[in-house]
C-alpha cells in the first residue's frame, strides 16, 4: 500500500459504518435516494477522519519514533513528509465540509467533529477518563451524521446506546494498551500510568452493564426505533427486536474474552473485522435487524 494511503488509515474507516445506524434502523435502505445520501456522508466522514489521522500523527512523530510498532507509521518513519502531511489533510477536512453542506445538518456534525478531535489531539488525549469520553463523542458524531444527512428524527435511544458501546470499547482499549506495553513502562504515553490500576477494570464492567441494559430496553420500549416518516411504523417493542439481544450479549462477552484473556483490544477495527466468533455474531445481529425493520 502506498505510504500516503496507508497514512489515511484506511482500515480505520471501519468505525465510520456506524453512520449507516440511522439508514438501517429507519427502513430506508429501500430508497436509492436515502442510501445515496447515508454513502455519501459516509464517504465525506472517512476523509474527515483521515485528516486528523494525519493531524495527530503530525504531533506525535516524535513520540511515535520511540514506540516499538508505531515507529514504522508513514510520518514517524520518513515516508511521508511533514508537509505533504498536512496539505493533505488540509484539503481532506476542507472537502468533507464544502461537499457536506449539500446535506441538511450533516456538515455540523463534521466540524464537530474535527473540532473535537483537534482538541482531542492537542491536549484531550492526556486527560484521563476525558480521553476515552472523547472517543465516545466521535462515534455520536458520526452516528449524528448519518442521521441527519438523510433528515430522520433521532431516537436518544440509539444515542444512549452508540455513547456507551464507545466507551465499552475505549476502555477496553486503554486496558490492552496497559497490558501491551507492561505496567511499569509508560514513558511513550504517560497517560497509561493512569489507567494501570483495578479501577480500569471497574469502568470496563460498569460500561458493559450499562450497554447491555440500555440496549435491552432498547429493543423493549416502543418508539426506540427510528422513523423516516409518520407512514412507517416503528418495530422497537415488537417480539423480534429481542432476539438480537443474545448477539449483543455474546458479543460483549466475546469481546472482554479478547481483551482479558487473549490480550487483544488494543486495535478495536482489527478485532471486529478478524475474529470469526465475533463477526458471526455481528452478521446473525445484522441479520436478525433486517428480518424485523424490513420484512
Amino acid at each position: 500500500m502506498p505510504a500516503l494511503l496507508l497514512a489515511l488509515r484506511p482500515r480505520q474507516w471501519t468505525k465510520n459504518l456506524v453512520i449507516f445506524a440511522g439508514l438501517a434502523f429507519s427502513g430506508g435502505a429501500n430508497d436509492q435516494a436515502t442510501v445515496a445520501k447515508a454513502v455519501l456522508a459516509f464517504v465525506l466522514f472517512c476523509a474527515a477522519s483521515s485528516a486528523v489521522y494525519l493531524f495527530n500523527d503530525l504531533l506525535d512523530r516524535k513520540r511515535d519514533q520511540q514506540h516499538p510498532s508505531k515507529k514504522n507509521r508513514p510520518i514517524a518513519s520518513g515516508k511521508v513528509s511533514v508537509s505533504t502531511a498536512a496539505m493533505t489533510a488540509a484539503i481532506l477536512a476542507g472537502a468533507a465540509l464544502l461537499f457536506g453542506y449539500t446535506m441538511s445538518e450533516a456538515p455540523d456534525a463534521i466540524l464537530a467533529y474535527l473540532v473535537l478531535q483537534a482538541a482531542y489531539s492537542l491536549r484531550l488525549k492526556h486527560v484521563v477518563i476525558l480521553d476515552v469520553f472523547c472517543i465516545a463523542a466521535g462515534f455520536l458524531l458520526r452516528v449524528l451524521c448519518g442521521v441527519w444527512a438523510i433528515d430522520a428524527p433521532l431516537s436518544p435511544w440509539l444515542v444512549a446506546c452508540t455513547v456507551q458501546l464507545a466507551l465499552f470499547l475505549a476502555l477496553c482499549k486503554r486496558r490492552a494498551e496497559v497490558t501491551a506495553i507492561g505496567e511499569g513502562s509508560h514513558a511513550q504515553r504517560p497517560l497509561l500510568r493512569e489507567y494501570a490500576s483495578p479501577g480500569t477494570d471497574v469502568m470496563v464492567g460498569v460500561a458493559a452493564a450499562a450497554l447491555l441494559v440500555t440496549y435491552t430496553l432498547y429493543t423493549l420500549l416502543p418508539g426506540a426505533l427510528l422513523q423516516l416518516d409518520v407512514t412507517m411504523k416503528s418495530r422497537a417493542g415488537e417480539p423480534g427486536m429481542i432476539w438480537t439481544t443474545p448477539m449483543v450479549l455474546y458479543g460483549v462477552m466475546r469481546y472482554l474474552y479478547l481483551v482479558y484473556s487473549q490480550d487483544k483490544g488494543e486495535r478495536p477495527e482489527r478485532i471486529l473485522t478478524s475474529d470469526v466468533p465475533l463477526l458471526s455474531s455481528i452478521v446473525a445481529y445484522c441479520a436478525v435487524v433486517a428480518w424485523v425493520v424490513y420484512l
